[in-house]
């Protein structure tokens, strides 16, 4: 394969040494159930928040190439980290669909801008002049402690006008509880954002149907051009890639110290490395169609099938791992259980479940 342009190495490059910071952090995160402060620095260093910003605010409008194989290298590290990088990257992809004012208020000090989001509709927005009124608490937002900016969504009062919608809301419009305390990805501080009765200018939201459906204004870059489905599946099957290779790294190391393999281990090694190799083809077959800025519902459809299917495998490949170890494995300290309780945490997420995306892409096939 030719070497890439340099502006697109940048963050495969940067995620090296995050994830290098990361793993020296990994037990703290753990305990205090949330990153240090110098790993989600090391995060916005990196570039993973301006990376899909827009160029006309100093961001990237990047590949979900280099985003994918960024967040799985810092994942082999911290899959929390991961986590909390991927969401840093996508985040500001959803906000660019702001009208052009909201996004100038965002990104007025610069691309690096952490922006959380809460993706479910459990507010309630009231139409105001000049804008609307804002109430409701959104559970488990990543990083929320550290953000600056949060999209949340809402529906609108009922009736022939109603309608959900994202709302960009800065630091001092919202509050979170402290509620994160999860057996796995306990690094990620999923908090619960809260808001009252927040007035939010229209300029500052968007109809989420427009980022669903990937409905960008015109001479929008590739990676804003894409409806949400084809890439969502990306963003949260990422991290369980990079925890399944941190499980390969642990389970070495356990091994190393056995002598030589059996052949039983040796099988084990090999088809749980396999299986993770599978997974990242998959994930990077979805990033690259979905890099060319048009998909078609097929592919929008095979999209998510792969990236369920990706976060499956993976799932079974740190299984595999996990019953060969052994007790020692399984001792509190051990990266190899941490990764274990990580996938299982991160791949039950709704967007990684097989069975809905298996049912769309059966269907698109029939069609």
């Amino acid at each position: 394969m030719p070497d890439r342009p340099s502006e697109f190495t940048v963050l495969t490059t940067a995620a090296v040494d995050v994830a290098k910071l990361a793993a020296e952090h990994a037990a703290e995160a753990e305990h205090r159930r949330s990153l240090p402060e110098a790993v989600v620095e090391s995060l916005i260093s990196a570039g993973f928040a301006r990376h899909f910003a827009p160029v006309a605010h100093g961001g990237r409008a990047g590949r979900f190439t280099d985003v994918v194989t960024a967040v799985a290298t810092v994942g082999a590290g911290c899959t929390s980290a991961a986590w909390g990088a991927s969401l840093t990257a996508h985040l500001p992809r959803m906000a660019a669909y702001l009208p052009e004012q909201g996004q100038a208020d965002i990104w007025q000090d610069g691309p690096d801008t952490l922006v959380v989001g809460a993706l479910m509709p459990l507010g309630r927005a009231e139409p105001t002049p000049g804008g609307w009124r804002v109430s409701g608490r959104w559970p488990y937002v990543s990083l929320v402690e550290f953000s600056e900016w949060a999209l949340v969504c809402a529906v609108t009062p009922a009736g022939t006008t109603a309608e959900t919608r994202f709302f960009a809301v800065p630091r001092d419009a919202y509050a979170f509880e402290d509620s994160w305390d999860s057996v796995g990805m306990r690094g990620t501080g999923s908090h619960t954002l809260v808001m009252d009765d927040v007035l939010v200018p229209a300029h500052r939201s968007f109809l989420r149907d427009t980022v669903v459906t990937g409905a960008a204004w015109d001479g929008a870059s590739p990676c804003h051009r894409v409806p949400l489905k084809a890439v969502n599946g990306l963003c949260f099957a990422a991290p369980v890639l990079g925890a399944a290779r941190a499980a390969a790294d642990a389970w070495r190391a356990l091994a190393s110290g056995r002598g030589s393999l059996t052949d039983a281990a040796a099988a084990d090694l090999a088809r749980a490395t396999g299986e993770t190799d599978a997974a990242e083809l998959l994930l990077l077959r979805a990033a690259t169609t979905a890099d060319h800025g048009t998909v078609d519902a097929m592919e929008v459809a095979r999209a998510a099938r792969d990236c369920a299917l990706a976060a499956d495998l993976s799932v079974t490949a740190v299984e595999r791992l996990l019953r060969g170890a052994g007790t020692r494995g399984q001792q509190q300290g051990s990266p190899l259980q941490r990764a274990w309780r990580d996938v299982h945490s991160a791949a039950s997420h709704v967007v990684l479940q097989f069975q809905p995306a298996a049912v769309e892409y059966a269907r698109q096939l029939t069609a």
